[in-house]
């Protein structure tokens, strides 16, 4: 059985986050690599979008996480104490926050994005350019890169999907490239 299967029957077919039925799919929690069940979601394409920032966040829509925040499944209360952090200045989220109990490994996964810190805080990821560099983006080498502790060559123009960020230094990201995942630094790259 599929992952996306799996999360569908986990969820009666409806969005993890806000119940909705329509325009469903799978998220992989960031910085996961791997995809599982514990370490996605089933999310509606409204969710999907303002998790992933493609449209402003609606407060409102995210109403929904005082009953989404006590799933029984850990991927799901990670989602829900992430989107109530980047909401908590609404007033409202912080005290769903302050009901909330992730145990130590989980909050640490929670952590991971720096949701929970200021934006003066955290870390950004630029590109050769400077644009901003998220979880998941797609991004091209600029230049031929040598792999360290291996005879691999990365080629310019090579792209690199599904980037994950290092969450302690801003000059870093991952990536696969030939099913290898390397370290590249971003000044090496442009967002696709």
């Amino acid at each position: 059985m599929s992952v996306l299967q799996m999360l569908q029957d986990r969820s009666n077919t409806t969005c993890e986050l806000c119940t909705s039925t329509t325009n469903l799919s799978q998220y992989i929690i960031p910085p996961s690599l791997n995809e599982s069940v514990d370490t996605c979601v089933l999310v509606c394409s409204n969710c999907r979008d303002q998790i992933e920032e493609n449209i402003e966040m609606d407060p409102n829509h995210w109403r929904c996480l005082n009953d989404s925040m006590w799933s029984e499944h850990i991927a799901v209360q990670i989602m829900a104490w992430r989107m109530l952090q980047r909401l908590r200045a609404e007033g409202w989220p912080k005290d769903l926050l302050d009901m909330m109990y992730l145990d130590d490994d989980a909050l640490a996964l929670a952590r991971a994005t720096g949701e929970d810190k200021d934006e003066s805080e955290k870390i950004i990821h630029r590109d050769v350019n400077g644009v901003i560099l998220n979880n998941g983006d797609a991004v091209v080498l600029i230049k031929d890169l040598k792999v360290k502790g291996s005879s691999m060559v990365a080629k310019q123009g090579t792209a690199v999907r599904n980037i994950r960020l290092d969450r302690d230094n801003a000059n870093y990201i991952e990536g696969k490239v030939e099913k290898q995942q390397i370290v590249i630094i971003t000044e090496y790259v442009k967002k696709l």
